[in-house]
């Protein structure tokens, strides 16, 4: 099983941005995270961070073929990027959004997922955790 994960903006400074919102884990801390609990599950993840809303969509439509699943955590385009969530929908296969956070326990802007419109399943204000429940839900779901 391939999945696609994707960090959207500003993520990559996770670890220094707001740790008494986010904490200190890195997103480097994230992805060997991922990259060990996909290992026991037999998963291959493919993944990508970037600050560039076209770049996640590039992504998303290069990948639709060799993915099975996405997992995405599209930080600040979560609530503004129509654009992005036409991609996940055309994706046309598992979605899943994460977020470290609970949006809606935030300010009221971030409380439009786009995201979650286009999303199958959210695994949200859990911290790095959310990411372990995302891709256990798709091997459970996808085997």
């Amino acid at each position: 099983m391939n999945i696609l994960v994707l960090h959207g903006p500003n993520l990559s400074t996770l670890g220094k941005r707001e740790p008494e919102i986010y904490g200190t884990t890195t997103l480097r801390e994230i992805n060997a995270l991922l990259n060990s609990a996909a290992l026991q599950k037999n998963v291959l993840l493919k993944i990508f961070q970037s600050n560039h809303e076209g770049e996640l969509i590039d992504l998303i439509e290069a990948h639709t073929d060799q993915s099975d699943a996405l997992i995405i955590n599209a930080g600040g385009l979560t609530h503004t990027s129509i654009c992005l969530m036409d991609a996940l929908k055309a994706f046309a296969k598992p979605v899943v959004e994460v977020h470290l956070t609970d949006p809606m326990q935030r300010e009221e802007f971030r409380h439009t997922s786009y995201v979650g419109m286009a999303a199958e399943k959210s695994f949200v204000g859990e911290g790095t955790v959310s990411y372990i429940h995302a891709i256990e839900y798709l091997v459970e779901k996808l085997n």
